[in-house]
């Protein structure tokens, strides 16, 4: 890190590319990002969301969306200022990915270490039911076992991260949008 002192003008100041006296032009490192956020405070709003969003998940859907919006509230109370929808939505995709990321962790180990493939596989057939498909049929059999392989369970993970993160981000982009500053 470096760290500029301001030079005292005199009648000779060294004048940098741009123009201005050299003291002037020094950048200082700043925690804001190009998007407003503090890395800091969007840091520790994003953590805090997503361990709260292990519980919020259980409202399927709508509780991921509700993590979302939950960093952006944790953000500006920290730090005070509204956030532009498109910051919230980082924000807020962030939330998700820590709440993807621990519930990911939780699971493969209940799978993996308790050997509960069984009762994955018994939620995989009350899916099927819910779905209207016969959880007997031969092509649900093959699409219950396909997804028990190391490969299935990998898609898996893909495919609810990325609806889990994007879900996230649009409840952090409409929290932003119902908590701006009205002018």
């Amino acid at each position: 890190m470096r760290v500029a002192l301001a030079a005292e003008p005199t009648d000779t100041v060294e004048l940098a590319p741009d123009g201005r006296p050299y003291y002037e032009s020094v950048a200082t490192p700043s925690p804001v990002t190009r998007g407003g956020l503090d890395r800091k405070l969007a840091a520790r709003a994003a953590i805090q969301a997503g361990l709260l969003g292990l519980l919020i998940s259980m409202i399927p859907i709508l509780g991921i969306v509700l993590t979302g919006a939950l960093a952006v509230f944790l953000y500006r109370r920290a730090g005070g200022s509204a956030l532009a929808a498109g910051a919230a939505s980082r924000l807020g995709g962030a939330a998700g990915t820590v709440t993807f990321a621990i519930s990911s962790f939780l699971m493969v180990v209940r799978i993996v270490v308790f050997h509960a493939q069984q009762e994955y596989q018994d939620v995989m057939v009350k899916v099927a039911q819910i779905l209207g498909l016969d959880p007997k049929g031969p092509d649900v059999q093959e699409m219950i076992h396909m997804i028990m392989t190391p490969m299935g369970l990998a898609m898996t993970l893909l495919f609810s991260f990325i609806i889990g993160v994007a879900l996230a981000a649009i409840g952090g982009a409409v929290a932003a949008s119902l908590a701006k500053p009205r002018s």
